[in-house]
């Protein structure tokens, strides 16, 4: 291998977009969405995907309440404590999904939310 062809190797992959924190965050979220409303609406009802997804989701949202939790976090209080509510209800509301007394959607719905927010968020800046 010729010197131009190791330098293009070696610096021809560096146009890899930055991420930002709200980036990672909303990938999060939209990869977590996509595969809670993948397994709710799967015909006949994947039991074993579906638990997988609410546990991935309610470790997103353990994490967020956890982090809102924090007295040195930046947001806003207001917002801090609207985003510990949605933990506390993801949390709740995940029980009665597994139980089969309630649906997803509502899940779905939350997170569809706080990823139009955070993507909202991101254009602004």
């Amino acid at each position: 291998m010729n010197a131009i062809r190791q330098a293009q190797n070696a610096y021809g992959q560096t146009n890899h977009s930055i991420r930002t924190l709200r980036g990672t965050e909303y990938d999060a979220v939209a990869r977590i969405t996509h595969r809670l409303k993948s397994a709710a609406e799967s015909e006949p009802l994947d039991m074993k995907e579906l638990a997988g997804a609410i546990l991935d989701n309610r470790s997103m949202w353990t994490l967020f309440g956890t982090e809102v939790a924090d007295q040195d976090n930046p947001l806003p209080k207001e917002l801090r404590a609207r985003i510990f509510y949605l933990a506390e209800f993801t949390d709740e509301h995940s029980r009665k999904v597994l139980n089969r007394t309630a649906s997803a959607d509502a899940l779905i719905e939350i997170n569809t939310a706080v990823m139009r927010g955070l993507r909202d968020r991101s254009d602004a800046t």
